[in-house]
C-alpha cells in the first residue's frame, strides 16, 4: 500500500495552535494518547495492525519541508519560535506502539506531550484509508461523486432562498476519518469550486496551502484536558486554559470550546469576562438545538450582543442539519458549520468511528465529560468520579 500520509502539513490547524501554548508555557509535559473504536467493523481492525505499523514507520520519516514551514510562518498567530521547532520536528517510533491486543488495535503514544500530540491526526487517517483498503475502490469513488453532487446541489438551492440576518457558512472538519487522502482532496477542491460563497476553509492546514483556502480551527478537547495535570486548582482548569489562551493569541483564534466537563460547568466558568474576550463557541456534543439556546441565554444574562458572536456547531453534522440549525439561530447570531465524515467519507460504506485521545498527561489521568455520553473517555474510573463531583456531573 502507497503511504497514506507525504506531508505534515496533511493535519489540523488547531494541533499547531495548541502546540505553540504549550511550547510557551508547558515545554517539559509529558502525555499519553489511546486509539479507540466506537463503532462496529467489517473487518477487525487487527488485521490491519501490520500495515498500520508500516504506515506509521513511514510517518516518522518525515519532516516539515521548507515551503511548509514558509507557509505556517506567514500565518499571524504562528510565531517563530514554533517554526524553528517544526523545522527540527521528527516523529520518534519508540514513542507510539501498534499491535493486536486481546482481539482489538490497541494505538498508544507515550512521551513528551509536544511530540506525542501531533500523532492523533495522522494515525486515525492511516487507520481509516487502510481500513477502506477493502473496499471496490472504483465503485466507492462513483457513488461519493454521486453524493457529492447531490449535497452540492442542495447548498444551490438553499443558497437561492431569501437571505436571513447572518449568512450562512460551513468547513470542512474530516481529516481524522477520510476514506482516502485523495478522496478528501477532491472533497475540497469541489466545494471550493462549486460553492465558493458558502464554503469558507477547511481544518486540514496542507490542503488550505495547496487550494488558497483559509485553515479553520483553534482548540480541541486535550487543550482543555491538559490543564487538568497542570498544577491549577481541578476546578479551575477551565479558567486557565482560556486565560492561557487568550494571553498567547491576543484577540486572535477566539472560539471556545464547551464541552470537556459539560456545557453548564462550562458556563459557570464562561463570565463576562471570557464572554467579551472570546468571538464565540464551539459545539460537539449533546443535542445542537439545546446547546444554542442555553449559549444564547448565557450571553442575554450577561449583557452580551449575542449578535456579534458566533456560534460554530461541528458535532455529526449533515446539511440537512445544518439548514435546520441555521434557521433557527441565524437571526439571532452569526453561525458556522464545521462537516467532517459526512463529506469526506461518505462513499456508501461505513466509516469507522474512531478517536485517539488524551488519557495522561505529566502521568496524571485526564478526563473528557461530554454532552453526549457515549463520548466520555478514561481510564481512571476514580479521577473521572472526582470530576463529576467537582463539577456537579452526573454519573
Amino acid at each position: 500500500m502507497d503511504p497514506v500520509i507525504t506531508s505534515l502539513l496533511d493535519t489540523d490547524v488547531y494541533k499547531f495552535t495548541m502546540l505553540q501554548t504549550f511550547l510557551h508555557r508547558f515545554p517539559a509535559a509529558t502525555g499519553e494518547y489511546r486509539f479507540a473504536c466506537r463503532s462496529g467493523e467489517r473487518q477487525p481492525l487487527t488485521s490491519f495492525a501490520e500495515e498500520i505499523g508500516r504506515q506509521v514507520d513511514h510517518l516518522c520519516t518525515l519532516r516539515f519541508r521548507p515551503e511548509e514551514l514558509e507557509y505556517l510562518s506567514g500565518l499571524r498567530y504562528i510565531k517563530p519560535d514554533l517554526v524553528d521547532y517544526l523545522d527540527l520536528f521528527q516523529f520518534r517510533r519508540r514513542f507510539i506502539r501498534v499491535e493486536a491486543n486481546d482481539g482489538k488495535l490497541s494505538i498508544v503514544a507515550r512521551g513528551p506531550l509536544m511530540h506525542v500530540m501531533l500523532f492523533e491526526i495522522f494515525v486515525l487517517a492511516i487507520v481509516s484509508e487502510v481500513n477502506f483498503s477493502q473496499f471496490d475502490r472504483a465503485a466507492c469513488y462513483a457513488e461519493g461523486r454521486q453524493r457529492l453532487a447531490a449535497k452540492i446541489a442542495q447548498l444551490r438551492a438553499f443558497e437561492s432562498r431569501p437571505p436571513r440576518r447572518n449568512p450562512y457558512v460551513f468547513f470542512e472538519f474530516g481529516t481524522r476519518r477520510r476514506a482516502t487522502r485523495e478522496w478528501h482532496d477532491e472533497v475540497v477542491r469541489t466545494l471550493a469550486a462549486e460553492v465558493p460563497g458558502l464554503f469558507r476553509g477547511t481544518s486540514n492546514v496542507d490542503m488550505a496551502r495547496r487550494h488558497g483556502l483559509v485553515p479553520i480551527g483553534t482548540m480541541a478537547h486535550e487543550y482543555l484536558q491538559a490543564h487538568q495535570a497542570f498544577g491549577y486548582r481541578l476546578r479551575d482548569f477551565q479558567r486557565a486554559a482560556f486565560d492561557n489562551w487568550v494571553q498567547e493569541y491576543r484577540g486572535d483564534l477566539g472560539t471556545a470550546l464547551t464541552d470537556v466537563v459539560g456545557l453548564e460547568a462550562f458556563l459557570r466558568d464562561f463570565d463576562l469576562y471570557f464572554a467579551k474576550l472570546f468571538d464565540g463557541l464551539r459545539q460537539d456534543s449533546g443535542d445542537p438545538a439545546w446547546w444554542g439556546e442555553r449559549v444564547l441565554e448565557h450571553y442575554a444574562r450577561l449583557r452580551v450582543d449575542a449578535s456579534t458572536k458566533m456560534l460554530t456547531f461541528s458535532d455529526a453534522l449533515d446539511f440537512p442539519k445544518t439548514f435546520a440549525l441555521y434557521d433557527r439561530f441565524a437571526d439571532r447570531a452569526k453561525v458556522g458549520f464545521g462537516i467532517g465524515t459526512n463529506l469526506t467519507n461518505d462513499m456508501g460504506v461505513s466509516a469507522l468511528n474512531i478517536v485517539m485521545k488524551i488519557v495522561r498527561c505529566n502521568d496524571q489521568p485526564v478526563c473528557k465529560i461530554s454532552d453526549s455520553p457515549g463520548k466520555v473517555m478514561c481510564d481512571d474510573e476514580k479521577f473521572l468520579g472526582y470530576l463529576r463531583q467537582v463539577f456537579e456531573q452526573p454519573g
